[in-house]
């Protein structure tokens, strides 16, 4: 076998063991990217969830301290007061 024949038959190998670890490597970091989507995504859902429980729990609270609180709006003023005499 010549030398050229050689030196062209390293290169061609060294180019496609290159290419199959390059492409290897780029799967890996493509799944871990997707992985961390996931992750991510199911944080937000856990969050989202917290906050609609806050929420239903402060209206709750609210529909309750209005049962005992008699409050006024802009438009009719103060709810009158309990006179003393």
């Amino acid at each position: 076998m010549s030398r050229a024949a050689k030196l062209t038959l390293l290169s061609a190998s060294t180019f496609a063991v290159g290419t199959i670890v390059f492409v290897h490597y780029a799967q890996q970091a493509e799944k871990a990217a997707m992985h961390a989507g996931v992750i991510r995504d199911m944080e937000q859902q856990r969050l989202k969830a917290e906050r609609q429980a806050d929420f239903e729990m402060q209206r709750r609270l609210e529909e309750e301290y209005r049962t005992v609180q008699r409050v006024g709006t802009p438009e009719t003023g103060p709810p009158p007061s309990k006179s003393l005499s």
